[in-house]
């Protein structure tokens, strides 16, 4: 979606990581998607509490299949892959009864900084009308076939690349009986102290035509939360007084998968959902959001609701069921390729900055955050109160100094002098900050970017309360 631009004494936007080298999202194969769904599909069923031990049908040979997928993918990279399978026994109001409840997740180990983390997942299990019909024929080839596909593409290509910071692929079990599979994951993610910088949940991405008939091949719906899931009444009331409900990260996070989109003219056009979900409806996105990561969903332009959650049947003339014959793939094979581009530059920049913004009862404001390894320099942007999207360019970029970068880095350094000027800003090792002259916070959102040697920048994010890429549990984003 075309964003206005804000007028600002703007710096010229740097070159961006995709235009400077191979974009791997050219690497994405239609047919190989084709066949990882015929694939799953051939499982009869995937039903979470289907046949745990049967070889040739339900969740537990799908699961494995699963496995032994990101297996050979390691293989042909050296081992770059990490395949885990967590476990757990779940039981809920769709799971009468204890069941096993595994995921398969793949880690691509960060060069840099390995405990950052990026997630792409879809879900494995399928469903019929009927949640707790666990014997029929589902063959889920849409929901969730295409995201579980798509997770795994993606893995295909970009192991053959390395990042500074990890990848995760995942294949999420249990989300049609209550999300058990997200769940499952992103309490791995945090028993394994991951600093979780973005979830990219793809449920229900491979079609392009809805049950009325209407179709749209042009763009892709990104949903993403308003208000935090894990607010605090803290930062609930500075909210109130200074804003804030739609600067969520994931917000942000929802605004910098449309920037790419936007960079690759041509291809696929992001329809930003401003809400959590679908109206009424949830996805694997949630746990995450409970927790205090950023998590966002993609999903098709227009649904078919003849095609979800349905026995196979034919009814005056209308197909049921979720078969494959109703898929797009080369529609699935652009939201895959906008999926990958997003994971590189997620995984290239270093983690978006947690700033604050100081303007009470003054005609300036000072903007300040602690340092991010890995960052070189840093973008500032402001927006007006009412209007939605950030500008194409940062009204101001500020480098760091290498001798202060490197000391914040661990990296032993003579520093005679540790604060640094760089465009009227002052740079130390335990703060950044910059004053903007006769500029009124009030009337302004502000904004900040880390960004890599190479140019690769995060999402922006908000100074204001709650805005902090980081769970508000652990103390960020309650800015005063």
């Amino acid at each position: 979606m075309k964003k206005p631009l804000l007028a600002s004494a703007a710096i010229a936007l740097l070159a961006t990581p995709l235009a400077a080298q191979d974009d791997p999202a050219s690497a994405v194969s239609a047919e190989r998607l084709k066949e990882t769904v015929e694939k799953l599909v051939s499982f009869g069923t995937r039903h979470t509490l289907s046949s745990q031990t049967d070889p040739k049908r339900g969740i537990g040979a799908a699961v494995d299949w699963g496995a032994d997928e990101f297996r050979s993918i390691s293989k042909g990279c050296g081992g770059c892959l990490e395949v885990v399978l967590p476990e757990t026994q779940v039981q809920g109001g769709r799971i009468p009864d204890p069941v096993r409840l595994r995921d398969v997740v793949a880690i691509q180990r960060g060069t840099e900084r390995p405990n950052e983390v990026v997630i792409v997942q879809g879900h494995i299990d399928s469903r019929v009308s009927d949640v707790m019909n666990a014997t029929a024929d589902a063959p889920g080839a849409n929901d969730d076939g295409s995201g579980t596909a798509l997770a795994i593409e993606a893995a295909r290509v970009l192991s053959k690349h390395r990042y500074p910071t990890t990848i995760v692929y995942a294949l999420l079990s249990g989300e049609e009986q209550g999300l058990y599979g997200g769940q499952l994951l992103a309490d791995y993610a945090q028993q394994q102290g991951w600093t979780v910088k973005a979830v990219l949940n793809n449920d229900i991405v491979g079609n392009s035509c809805g049950s009325d008939g209407f179709c749209d091949a042009g763009h892709v719906r990104v949903f993403s939360e308003g208000t935090r899931a894990d607010v605090t009444d803290r930062a609930l009331s500075a909210q109130a007084r200074d804003g804030g409900e739609n600067d969520s990260p994931s917000r942000n996070l929802s605004r910098f998968v449309d920037d790419i989109a936007e960079k690759s003219e041509g291809e696929l056009a992001v329809r930003q959902i401003w809400r959590t979900d679908r109206m009424g409806r949830g996805g694997d996105q949630l746990p995450f959001l409970d927790k205090g990561y950023p998590a966002i969903r993609f999903s098709v332009a227009v649904e078919n609701y003849d095609q979800q959650h349905q026995d196979l049947r034919t009814e005056d003339g209308v197909e049921y069921g979720d078969t494959i014959d109703k898929m797009d793939f080369p529609y699935l094979a652009k939201v895959t390729q906008l999926n990958v581009r997003t994971l590189a530059e997620l995984a290239q920049a270093p983690m978006p900055p947690a700033p604050v913004a100081k303007a009470a009862v003054s005609t300036d404001t000072e903007i300040s955050w602690k340092p991010v390894v890995g960052a070189h320099s840093y973008r500032l942007y402001r927006r007006r109160t009412d209007q939605p999207y950030w500008p194409s360019e940062p009204f101001d970029t500020i480098d760091v100094p290498d001798a202060v970068r490197q000391a914040n880095e661990g990296v032993v350094v003579s520093v005679r002098e540790p604060r640094g000027q760089r465009n009227g800003a002052v740079v130390s090792r335990t703060e950044i900050s910059t004053t903007l002259a006769h500029i009124r916070g009030d009337d302004w959102f502000f904004g900040v970017s880390s960004c890599s040697a190479d140019g690769a920048c995060s999402p922006v994010a908000s100074a204001v309360p709650g805005g902090a890429f980081a769970p508000l549990a652990q103390g960020e984003g309650d800015s005063e």
